[in-house]
């Protein structure tokens, strides 16, 4: 099993945008209906405000790291990408569990 993390933060330039900012979010969370081999998916928000923390973490999960890289390229995932960089900075972490 590969685990895929990756954390979110608004980017440092771009002014809060609650509605888009819920869009993008929900989006995210609606992305394993478009993409069947997604094994495990859950977004979740920050909970404490601390200069440390980042907005949202998706956790999820693939069978191998094939999996993951067909996932990195497919459309679904693309697309949404190519809108979440206009609000969002991020980090991932992919590794064996």
């Amino acid at each position: 099993m590969m685990r895929h993390l990756v954390m979110f933060r608004r980017l440092p330039d771009v002014p809060a945008q609650p509605e888009l900012e819920a869009e993008l979010v929900e989006r995210m969370r609606l992305l394993p209906q478009r993409i069947d081999f997604i094994r495990g998916w859950h977004v979740a928000a920050n909970e404490l405000d601390r200069p440390i923390c980042w907005d949202y973490l998706l956790d999820s999960s693939f069978d191998d790291a094939e999996s993951v890289a067909r996932y990195l390229p497919h459309p679904a995932h693309q697309a949404l990408v190519q809108d979440l960089k206009q609000y969002f900075e991020w980090v991932a972490v992919d590794y064996t569990a």
